[in-house]
C-alpha cells in the first residue's frame, strides 16, 4: 500500500506541475485546450446556450457539465480549477480500483495499470476532460456484475459525456441483466438529453459539426497520406474542426474505409455476443475493452486522450484474476508511451510526415492493432472456443453464470 501511494503521489505531482507550468514538458503546450477552448466554451455555456457558432463543439450535451465543472472551485482560476478536478477524478479511479482489487477474486494488477498508464500519456491527461469520462466508465464497469441498473445508468450518462461509454454495454450477460442495464442506460441518456433540450438551446448541434471532417493525422488511415506525401500526393495538412487533419484527394475514400472497418468491428462484436456461451467474472470488462480497442483503432480520429479510455478499461479487466487481457493491456501501455512521444514531444515531425513522425505512428498504431487482434482472439477463445472444446457441445450460458465463490464472499 505504501508503494502504491508513493508512486501515485510522485507521478501525479509531476503531472500537476507540468500543467501548471511549474515544469515544462517538451513539445507544444497541451494546456491551451483548457485555457483557450474550454474556457471559451465555458463563457458561452454559462449564458444558458451551447456554442452554436463553434464547429469545434462536437460533443454530446452532458459534456457541458465537464466544461462548467471548474465553477465548483470559484476560488481558483478556470484552468487551475479544471486541473484540480482532473486530479480528483484520477484519484477517484485509483480509489475504485484499489477497493475492487482487495476483494475476493480480484487483483491490484488493475490499479497498477492505471497508476502506470496515466503518467505514460504525459500532461495531456489533465488537460482534457476525458479523465472525467473515464472515471464514470470505470465506476460503471465495476458496478456491472452486481448492479446492472447502476451500470446502465452510468454508461448512459457517460455516453452523453463522450459517446464511447455506450460500448461498455456490449458484454452485459443476456437475459434480465441486459434488459435492466440497457433500459437504465436508455432512460438515463433520454432523461439527460431532454433536460438539456428544455434548459439550453442547441443541445444536439454537435451532430451537424462532423460531416466535413477529414482524416486526423494520428489515425491509422492517415498513414496512407503520410507515405503519399513522399510519393507526390497533393493534399494538405490543416487545422480543421479542432484537430490537425489531412484534406485533399482520396481523404473521403480513406475516411469511408475507416467507417467500414468500424462497421465490421460492430459485426464481429454482434457475432461474438450471439455465439458466446461461457462467462467469467471478467467477461463484462473484457468485452468492453475489446469494443473500445476496435473502435479506437478503426477511428478516423485517434487523439492522444483516447489512450486514456483504453488504460481505464484495461485496468478494470486486470482487476479480475480471470481476465486474459494482460498482454493486450501491456501493448496498450506501450502504445500510450509512444503516443506521448508523438504528441506532444515530436508532434512537429508527425505533422511534417518525416521519417521519425511516420515511424512513431507506425509503432503506435501497430501496437493498437496488435492489441485489438489479440484481445479479440482471447475473448473468443475464453467464451466460445474453449467451452465448446471442453464440453464437446455448447455450454448453456445460464449454467456458466452460476454464482461463484467470489459472489458468495462478496454478498452482504
Amino acid at each position: 500500500m505504501a508503494c502504491i501511494l508513493t508512486v501515485w503521489v510522485l507521478t501525479r505531482t509531476v503531472l500537476l506541475l507540468c500543467v501548471l507550468h511549474v515544469l515544462t514538458a517538451p513539445g507544444p503546450d497541451v494546456t491551451s485546450d483548457v485555457s483557450v477552448i474550454y474556457q471559451g466554451w465555458y463563457e458561452v455555456l454559462r449564458t444558458g446556450t451551447f456554442p452554436l457558432d463553434d464547429v469545434t463543439w462536437q460533443y454530446p450535451p452532458a459534456a457541458a457539465l465537464a466544461v462548467l465543472s471548474p465553477a465548483l472551485l470559484p476560488f481558483l482560476d478556470y484552468a487551475s480549477a479544471f486541473f484540480v478536478l482532473a486530479l480528483l477524478a484520477d484519484a477517484a479511479v485509483s480509489g475504485l480500483l484499489l477497493y475492487a482489487g482487495r476483494r475476493p477474486g480480484k487483483s491490484v494488477r488493475g490499479l497498477w495499470v492505471w497508476i502506470v498508464g496515466v503518467p505514460l500519456l504525459g500532461p495531456t491527461v489533465y488537460a482534457r476532460y476525458d479523465v472525467l469520462v473515464t472515471a464514470v466508465a470505470v465506476a460503471a464497469l465495476l458496478a456491472g456484475a452486481r448492479h446492472p441498473r447502476t451500470m446502465g445508468a452510468l454508461a448512459g450518462f457517460g455516453a452523453l459525456l463522450k459517446v464511447w461509454p455506450v460500448l461498455l454495454l456490449v458484454g452485459v450477460a443476456r437475459g434480465r441483466a441486459a434488459l435492466r442495464s440497457w433500459a437504465a442506460a436508455a432512460g438515463a441518456a433520454l432523461g439527460v438529453t431532454l433536460a438539456f433540450l428544455v434548459a439550453m438551446p442547441g443541445a444536439l448541434a454537435f451532430l451537424t459539426f462532423q460531416r466535413d471532417r477529414g482524416t486526423e493525422v494520428e489515425s491509422l488511415g492517415a498513414l496512407v497520406f503520410h507515405v503519399g506525401r513522399h510519393l507526390g500526393w497533393r493534399g494538405e495538412v490543416r487545422l480543421n474542426y479542432g484537430s490537425v487533419e489531412f484534406l485533399g484527394p482520396g481523404v473521403p475514400l480513406v475516411s469511408t474505409a475507416a467507417q467500414v472497418l468500424s462497421a465490421a468491428a460492430c459485426c464481429w462484436l454482434l457475432a461474438w455476443r450471439l455465439r458466446a456461451r461461457a462467462r467469467s467474472a471478467s467477461t463484462l470488462a473484457d468485452a468492453a475493452f475489446v469494443a473500445v480497442l476496435l473502435f479506437t483503432a478503426t477511428s478516423r480520429v485517434i487523439s492522444p486522450q483516447y489512450m486514456l479510455w483504453l488504460v481505464g478499461v484495461a485496468a478494470v479487466c486486470l482487476a479480475f484474476r480471470t481476465s486474459r487481457m494482460e498482454l493486450p493491456a501491456r501493448l496498450v501501455l506501450a502504445a500510450t508511451f509512444v503516443t506521448f512521444l508523438e504528441f506532444p514531444v515530436w508532434f512537429s515531425h508527425v505533422v511534417a510526415s518525416d521519417p521519425l513522425g511516420v515511424a512513431l505512428l507506425l509503432v503506435r498504431n501497430g501496437l493498437l492493432v496488435a492489441a485489438a487482434l489479440l484481445a479479440c482472439r482471447n475473448l473468443w477463445r475464453q467464451t466460445v472456443s474453449e467451452p465448446r472444446g471442453r464440453a464437446g457441445r455448447p455450454v448453456p450460458e445460464q449454467l456458466s453464470q452460476a454464482p461463484s465463490a467470489d459472489t458468495y464472499a462478496s454478498a452482504p
